[in-house]
């Protein structure tokens, strides 16, 4: 099945591979690391991805960064998403 995809309404590739890299490796310093990126640069991606959606993503009253209810949805669709493109690259 081919689904038509509203692309203008997606937020940017490299915010949802921040907060892909942020969850895996649960720091914005990991994440930095990981995508070779200062973690400036992944704090940056991840407000710009809260603001795109409308809704925190974190729960910023601790020092350390936690999901929010949302913030772990989207996590596991993302997780499931990049999964099969890193299946299907892989396949190719």
């Amino acid at each position: 099945m081919i689904y038509m995809i509203d692309w203008s309404r997606l937020p940017s590739l490299a915010a949802l591979r921040a907060f892909c890299a942020f969850v895996e490796r649960g720091s914005v310093v990991g994440a930095g690391a990981a995508l070779n990126v200062s973690h400036a640069a992944i704090s940056q991606q991840l407000r710009s991805l809260e603001t795109h959606l409308g809704t925190p993503l974190f729960d910023r009253s601790n020092r350390a960064l936690e999901l929010t209810d949302e913030g772990r949805d989207l996590a596991r669709a993302l997780e499931d998403g990049f999964g099969r493109i890193n299946t299907g690259v892989l396949h190719a």
